[in-house]
């Protein structure tokens, strides 16, 4: 016969939310992601730790669990002036920065989230972030109800290509686009012996990252600014993405199409591949050899392996829309930057200068 439970028993038994602030960034952040959704696998440890350690931040995290079970992991470090107490989510700009939560998640964790992060600072930068992002609006929401003020700055209208409906348009690229990309190839030819290749993991990391960082050293973007928004050199992003790249996980996700002529880097295009989506992070070509559009060309072979992979979405982000809406993509849900300021002097100083905070957005 069972015995009765006391009440005592129940005392004992865990709350069905709590949050628990951590110093750094706890290995707990791994499972959390690990039971998101799919599209956000990337929001890991070392994605953030990658991002901390390659632009000096000094990392906190919050850790929400649901009857004993992290499902939420918010990972902030201090940015603006130190009595201003603001926090920013710590990350790569694109494709976002977002922080993990469980699918099961629901409204009483964020609650708590919310209750835990006013302990912590008087704002939050979440962003940029997509409408609709399921860790990031349930949080605006959960802080809302609490009387905190949320400012969003638009930034841009992302583009995705739906892979799916091009199946069933027909042949993918059309025949007439398949044509001019012979033509464009075969002039390319004349410049040397064109090898296509598909990098990932380990071959990133022992030479696919510099053979990138070598076209970026030729691009417009090396003639034309500083560098610093170069995503593979060591001026630019090239120490993120080398730190993030050191977690087998986020390593396998990480995929590149690379283009050589006679064994010398000539263009790059280079992507996360999250489940059935695919983010396009940067693309770049060696002006030399421009006018036979290399770039074009491993992006179409690239979409076709991506077709072949079960790629469902390419999310292509912001910007360039021209050859992106060409290709056939559309335009997608809004990227915001998002600024979060608790009750009291904070939600006061937000109301007044919400419009400052929308102007500065691109």
């Amino acid at each position: 016969m069972n015995k009765p439970m006391a009440l005592t028993d129940f005392t004992r038994l865990p709350p069905v939310a709590r949050a628990a602030a951590f110093d750094g960034l706890p290995a707990l952040i791994d499972p959390v992601a690990e039971n998101g959704p799919a599209s956000h696998a990337f929001l890991r440890r070392q994605w953030f730790a990658a991002a901390t350690a390659a632009y000096g931040q000094r990392a906190r995290t919050l850790i929400v669990e649901h009857f004993g079970e992290p499902v939420i992991a918010l990972p902030f470090a201090p940015f603006g002036p130190t009595p201003l107490r603001l926090a920013a989510v710590p990350g790569c700009y694109w494709p976002f920065r977002g922080f993990p939560a469980a699918t099961i998640a629901d409204d009483r964790a964020f609650d708590v989230l919310a209750d835990a992060l006013a302990h912590e600072v008087n704002g939050l930068r979440i962003g940029p972030v997509y409408d609709g992002d399921p860790a990031a609006s349930a949080l605006i929401a959960a802080a809302r109800r609490r009387g905190w003020v949320a400012i969003d700055r638009f930034v841009a209208d992302s583009f995705l290509l739906d892979m799916a409906a091009a199946r069933t348009e027909g042949p993918f690229p059309r025949a007439s686009t398949l044509k001019k990309n012979r033509f464009h190839e075969k002039h390319l030819a004349t410049h040397g012996a064109l090898d296509w290749r598909f990098l990932t993991g380990a071959e990133l990391a022992e030479g696919g990252f510099d053979a990138m960082a070598r076209i970026e050293e030729k691009s417009w973007i090396a003639a034309r600014t500083d560098g610093r928004d170069a995503k593979f050199t060591r001026t630019g992003h090239g120490a993120f993405w080398r730190q993030a790249a050191t977690d087998p996980v986020i390593a396998a996700q990480l995929w590149a199409a690379v283009l050589t002529i006679d064994g010398e880097p000539a263009a790059f295009s280079f992507d996360i591949n999250c489940g059935a989506v695919k983010y396009a992070i940067a693309n770049s070509y060696d002006p030399r050899v421009a006018k036979h559009s290399p770039g074009k060309l491993l992006y179409y072979r690239n979409l076709v392996r991506a077709q072949d992979d079960g790629i469902a979405t390419v999310d292509w982000g912001a910007g360039d829309s021209g050859y992106k809406q060409v290709i056939g993509a559309e335009k997608g849900p809004a990227i915001r930057d998002w600024l979060l300021l608790r009750p009291g002097m904070a939600a006061l100083a937000g109301r007044m200068l919400r419009g400052v905070w929308r102007r500065s957005g691109q």
